[in-house]
C-alpha cells in the first residue's frame, strides 16, 4: 500500500504518490467516464487517493471529464483528495477571450477559476489549490486575499504554489500559510536540489511535490541522449541490486530525499501506477543515490 504524508503541520493528509491527471483526457488517453472511474477505484485499492488537476488540462476539459466519472459514484468523493491549479490563461477555442498565452493571478481571476473548477469537477471543495506558475505581474497581497476568501467560503481547504522560486514562495508565505511547492524534479532535472527549493521546504517543514518525476519521458528515448544513456547504464546495475525496474528506481531515488518529496505520476495506465508503487518498498544506499546523481551530471560531485 502507498503510504500517506501530511504536507505541513497544518496541511492536508495525502497519498505519498499522486496521480497526475493531465494525460487522462484530451491531451492523452481520452478516457471515458467509466474508464476514469475504474482507474480511480484501482488507485484507491493500492492507497493512492490524491488526484492532481489543473484547469487548463485538455484545453479546459479534463476536470469536467473527471467530474463526470465521479458523478457515476458520488460516494468516492469523500475517499479522495482533489488538487487543482489555476493562473494560466491558455489560448483555445474553449476560452475565446484569451488572445495570448499569459498568466493571471489577480484575485478576481483566481476566484473565478476556482468556481469553474468546482463546477467541472462536480464538487463543493478542493483539498488543495496551487497557483500554477509565478507571474511577473503577481501581487502577493492580492493572491493572499483570494486565498483568504476561498478558505472562508470552504471552497478550498489548503493552498500552495507550483514552479515558484524560493524568493517567490517566501514572498507569498509571509502573507498566507502555504503547504507545498510543486516543481519539476527528477534524476534528469536537478534544479530544485540546487536552487534552494528543497532547502526551503525542509526549513519550513513542508513536503514539496515533484511533477515529471520520471524525466518527462525523455529518459526513455535514448538515441543521441548521452545523459539518458549514462543514467540507464547505472540504473540497470542498481535495478539488479534492488530488484527494481527503471521507473521504480527513479521514484525510489526521489523518495530518499529528506525533504519528503511527493511524486506526481503522469500515467493514465493503472499497470504502470501499480508497478511504480513498489518504489516504497526499497531505500537506496547513499552511495547508490550518488551514483545516479553522477550519471545525471556526468561528473563527480565537487
Amino acid at each position: 500500500m502507498i503510504p500517506r504524508i501530511t504536507l505541513s503541520a497544518d496541511g492536508p493528509s495525502i497519498s505519498r504518490l499522486v496521480a497526475g491527471c493531465m494525460k487522462w483526457g484530451a491531451w492523452g488517453k481520452q478516457l471515458s467516464p467509466q474508464d476514469t472511474l475504474r482507474l480511480v477505484e484501482q488507485c484507491l485499492e493500492i492507497g493512492l487517493t490524491t488526484f492532481d488537476h489543473a484547469d487548463i488540462y485538455g484545453h479546459y476539459t479534463t476536470e469536467a471529464d473527471f467530474g463526470r466519472a465521479l458523478a457515476l459514484q458520488p460516494s468516492l468523493r469523500d475517499q479522495i483528495e482533489l488538487v487543482s491549479k489555476c493562473g494560466i490563461r491558455l489560448v483555445t477555442p474553449n476560452r475565446p477571450e484569451n488572445r495570448i498565452k499569459s498568466y493571471d493571478t489577480s484575485k478576481e481571476y483566481i476566484l473565478w477559476s476556482v468556481d469553474q473548477s468546482l463546477r467541472a469537477l462536480q464538487t463543493d471543495r478542493l483539498e488543495l489549490l496551487l497557483i500554477h506558475r509565478p507571474s511577473p505581474l503577481m501581487d502577493p497581497h492580492e493572491i493572499a486575499e483570494a486565498f483568504t476568501a476561498l478558505s472562508a467560503a470552504g471552497k478550498v481547504l489548503h493552498f500552495g504554489v507550483s514552479n515558484f522560486t524560493p524568493s517567490q514562495f517566501a514572498m507569498l508565505y509571509e502573507l498566507f500559510p502555504l503547504v507545498t511547492n510543486q516543481v519539476r524534479a527528477s534524476v534528469r532535472h536537478l534544479d530544485p536540489f540546487l536552487d534552494g527549493v528543497f532547502d526551503q521546504a525542509q526549513r519550513l517543514r513542508l513536503a514539496p511535490m515533484a511533477w515529471s518525476p520520471l524525466g518527462g519521458g525523455g529518459l526513455f528515448e535514448l538515441p543521441g541522449d548521452t545523459q539518458a544513456r549514462r543514467i540507464h547504464r547505472v540504473a540497470e546495475e542498481l535495478g539488479e541490486k534492488y530488484g527494481l525496474a527503471f521507473d521504480q528506481l527513479l521514484i525510489a531515488w526521489l523518495l530518499c530525499h529528506p525533504a519528503q518529496i511527493v511524486p506526481v505520476l503522469g500515467s493514465g495506465r493503472f499497470e504502470r501506477i501499480q508497478r511504480v508503487a513498489r518504489a516504497f518498498e526499497v531505500e537506496l544506499e547513499p552511495e547508490d543515490w550518488f551514483r545516479l546523481w553522477q550519471a545525471s551530471t556526468g561528473e563527480e560531485v565537487p
